[in-house]
């Protein structure tokens, strides 16, 4: 009990400190793309309950409805309706737990892998590096979203294969990346200290290595982001993404190309929508890299 009292303070002391100072890092954040950020995780996550309407469920009776701003819009259809009378709004909602869903486990899964392939490859080095780095600069050297498109159609249009084939593009970024970084670190004293002391070569990656890059992964995850929305979006415009009726941004704005002269609202609201969210990933990832990286961090 007097070590649990002796220790509580000072974990509490740390964790307030802790906090203080992610709190005054976030207080330096850009402000508007902080803002988009945590708007569209919070739409995406509450989506259900932030909705008016069913996003699936048609009604021909409201169909093409124009935004509540125009002259016969409503306000019970704030983005106005599509041609079969859904509404614009809780689509878009949707259309955000969908794409911020893909962008993440695209992220994560292709982040895991590239990063474990990039510590193997700078850490052992040898035919191990050049086997991994080869195989990172066939993966780069092919067009993304076309050769995206084409896995997709070949296996056929799904949540899962539209996440797996993100993944296989952005594992290279990561390999790249952490594989650089381990072989400036594995020369520093640390890891020779750790060899003395009879370190594994896995501790030695994983528990010394590891931890040294992760703001580097961070930043690039953040950034990755918007090019995994864009590309999910580019993939359901182009009828190879994820299927209907789930409502994705790239589908809607393919359902409104044909009326963009009468029912312009139907491709521009998603359309911006796209635009805002990954121009703030973007900026976001900006200014966590000039946060994390000592080398650009304003002082």
């Amino acid at each position: 009990m007097t070590m649990g009292s002796a220790t509580s303070p000072i974990f509490v002391t740390r964790l307030f400190a802790r906090w203080t100072a992610w709190l005054t890092l976030l207080d330096r954040a850009p402000k508007l793309p902080t803002a988009i950020v945590a708007l569209t995780v919070f739409a995406a996550a509450c989506a259900p309950l932030l909705a008016p309407h069913d996003p699936i469920e048609a009604n021909l009776q409201v169909r093409e409805k124009p935004p509540a701003v125009l002259r016969d819009g409503s306000a019970t259809y704030v983005l106005g309706t599509d041609r079969q009378g859904r509404d614009i709004f809780s689509r878009v909602l949707f259309g955000a737990r969908t794409s911020l869903s893909v962008a993440a486990l695209a992220v994560l899964f292709g982040g895991l892998l590239g990063t474990t392939l990039g510590l193997l490859a700078g850490y052992l080095g040898t035919w191990v590096d050049a086997l991994i780095m080869r195989w990172v600069d066939i993966t780069l050297s092919f067009p993304s979203v076309l050769l995206a498109f084409v896995f997709a159609v070949t296996v056929g249009p799904s949540f899962g294969v539209v996440v797996c084939v993100l993944a296989l593009f952005l594992w290279a970024q990561y390999a790249r990346l952490v594989r650089g970084e381990i072989i400036a670190l594995k020369q520093r004293d640390f890891v020779a200290l750790a060899r003395v002391a009879g370190c594994s070569s896995r501790r030695i990656m994983f528990v010394h290595l590891l931890p040294n890059v992760m703001n580097s992964i961070v930043v690039l995850s953040t950034l990755q982001i918007g090019w995994a929305i864009v590309v999910e979006a580019s993939l359901s415009f182009l009828g190879a993404g994820i299927p209907p009726p789930t409502p994705t941004w790239g589908s809607m704005v393919a359902e409104g190309r044909n009326y963009i002269d009468s029912l312009w609202w139907m491709s521009v609201m998603p359309g911006v929508v796209i635009m805002l969210v990954v121009l703030s990933f973007n900026l976001f990832g900006d200014w966590l890299r000039d946060v994390l990286d000592p080398k650009l961090r304003q002082l």
